[in-house]
């Protein structure tokens, strides 16, 4: 194996997150960039002989390019081994579990999530340590420094791989094992679920409908609910992998799902409707007419976890993103388990489950996961409700309306307003943060400010501090607003509002939120100004 220096210069202007590092297809694909990205990746983790790399992606354009490129650099930075998807395929949540079911030195997923694909759309590239989990802060601020010293990098010259074919090949001393994207993680799902029960539901005239979004769960869905639950093949929708996604937005939301939608709000024919995003990290609960938003769905599970093999024996703890709503919080408190508030970012879940501290999370962003891996997982959430589905034998409706009247409703919606210029979504936030000291104690409406600040949180496992996590608007009743700038697009900002209220009686409430927060929705713009500084006069999604 011959293995070639190639020198190169430092370009790389955005720090990763645990997200990675998200571009336009177009600047991956300048010279050296990809090369840089993960030669440094490498120059800030310890590879010692006999490991292995994990390596996959959702499929999308570029995904196999990169890949071929990720393996040669592999093999000359020293790696034994990469473990990779067939096709380079792998869902998140699946690549995860690989990580800690082959105990390999962390992985490489090729993903940008629920952004759009194709030529002239969105790549991304993240690195995850040998918990499975997304790299932590001192790593990706580790990758961040050496991108911008960085002087040449490593890799190999041999012809591409065949990852098409399931199997292992040698290339002088370095191995690349093709596996099964979907056994495993399958294998996994039936270890923890009562598939039989399920089975039986869905053989019965309960109808789902999933949608896959042109996305990665596409073949991870066909093998659990077709192949090994029984439902159906007309079940499923848009279950066939795409480089462009079909030239949709896998964001699983009321916006973007609206195929699934539609065949939900159409009919009465279809009880459980189900939608996964392009990497199968989220998901979208629906019953029939019926939209479940995330911190319900959360709350939903956690109530309900002992109805789920993997979980009979009870909860430690919950989590949850500062933005979603405290709907598991009084579940947590009727459990009496322990609830941890955390910035959003699954990196803050992983430390809390590795500790012990918590079995369940969630995050508002249509983000739910367990222990099981250190990744949100969309379609272990599915069958989180599947399965209290067919202990329980009652509707999406009846159950969340039951919890409800057991727990009280924390009214919830989310407002983005997607593609905002930065400097514009910069001011939004200055602004608001101008405010902190004059809005305490000012009446709105019925609502009386509490208090404002900038949420900052200290990790209870590392001692770390993460501060500027969203804006907060608390008011007296337990109600309030949040502002953040999500980093999860490629091109300006986008910016989120989340709206809460709490309504102890069920029975007198309007169950539509939009209706039940338009008062807060009113508030927020004229705290905020953000429609008259983007021109914007209605958010891009709802949810």
């Amino acid at each position: 194996m011959t293995i070639q220096t190639i020198r190169t210069q430092p370009f790389l202007d955005q720090k990763p997150g645990t997200s990675g590092l998200r571009k336009k297809v177009t600047v991956f694909q300048q010279p050296h960039y990809l090369e840089n990205f993960v030669q440094s990746i490498f120059d800030s983790i310890e590879i010692t002989p006999n490991t292995a790399l994990t390596l996959g992606g959702d499929g999308r354009y570029y995904n196999s390019t990169a890949i071929q490129t990720i393996i040669k650099m592999a093999a000359a930075n020293g790696f034994a081994k990469v473990i990779v998807g067939q096709s380079g395929v792998l869902s998140t949540p699946a690549a995860s579990h690989i990580i800690r079911q082959y105990n390999t030195l962390g992985g490489i997923i090729l993903s940008a999530s629920h952004n759009p694909a194709g030529p002239t759309e969105d790549f991304g590239i993240k690195y995850n340590t040998p918990n499975g989990g997304p790299a932590p802060e001192k790593i990706t601020e580790a990758i961040f420094a050496k991108s911008k010293v960085i002087s040449t990098y490593k890799i190999a010259d041999f012809s591409d791989v065949n990852i098409d074919i399931i199997g292992e090949m040698q290339l002088d001393g370095f191995a690349v094992q093709v596996i099964d994207p979907v056994t495993d993680y399958a294998d996994l799902m039936a270890s923890m679920f009562d598939f039989s029960a399920i089975k039986l539901l869905l053989q019965s005239d309960f109808k789902l409908k999933f949608d896959g979004m042109h996305a990665v769960t596409g073949p991870y869905a066909k093998e659990l609910f077709v192949n090994r639950l029984g439902a159906p093949q007309n079940c499923l929708m848009n279950c066939e992998v795409s480089e462009t996604f079909g030239g949709g937005h896998p964001d699983p939301n009321l916006t973007y799902a609206h195929e699934l939608v539609a065949a939900l709000y159409s009919t009465k024919d279809v009880d459980f409707g189900a939608a996964s995003d392009g990497d199968g990290d989220r998901n979208m609960i629906l019953g029939n007419r019926f939209f479940v938003t995330p911190s319900d769905s959360l709350a939903v599970i956690a109530a309900n976890a002992t109805l789920i093999p993997a979980y009979k024996q009870g909860l430690s703890g919950v989590a949850r993103s500062m933005p979603t709503s405290g709907a598991v919080d009084r579940v947590a408190i009727k459990l009496n388990i322990p609830c941890y508030e955390t910035p959003t970012g699954w990196k803050f879940f992983g430390n809390l489950m590795d500790a012990g501290k918590v079995t369940l999370c969630g995050e508002e962003s249509f983000g739910t996961g367990s222990n099981h891996v250190r990744e949100k997982d969309g379609l272990w959430a599915v069958l989180c409700w599947l399965n209290i589905i067919a202990a329980k034998k009652q509707s999406v409706e009846d159950i969340v309306k039951s919890h409800w009247l057991e727990y009280g409703r924390n009214v919830y919606s989310r407002h983005d307003y997607e593609a905002v210029p930065s400097d514009i979504a910069n001011s939004v936030m200055t602004h608001i943060k101008s405010q902190f000291t004059s809005l305490p104690n000012q009446k709105f409406g019925k609502y009386y400010v509490k208090t404002a600040d900038d949420f900052s949180y200290t990790d209870p496992i590392d001692g770390s501090i993460s501060t500027g996590q969203g804006v907060r608007i608390l008011f007296t009743d337990g109600s309030r607003i949040v502002f953040r700038l999500s980093g999860t697009g490629t091109e300006g900002a986008t910016v989120r509002i989340y709206l809460e209220a709490f309504e102890p009686n069920v029975a007198n409430h309007h169950c539509d939120a939009q209706v039940a927060l338009a008062e807060m929705i009113e508030i927020a713009e004229e705290i905020s100004q953000l429609k008259q500084r983007s021109a914007r006069g209605l958010p891009t999604v709802i949810t």
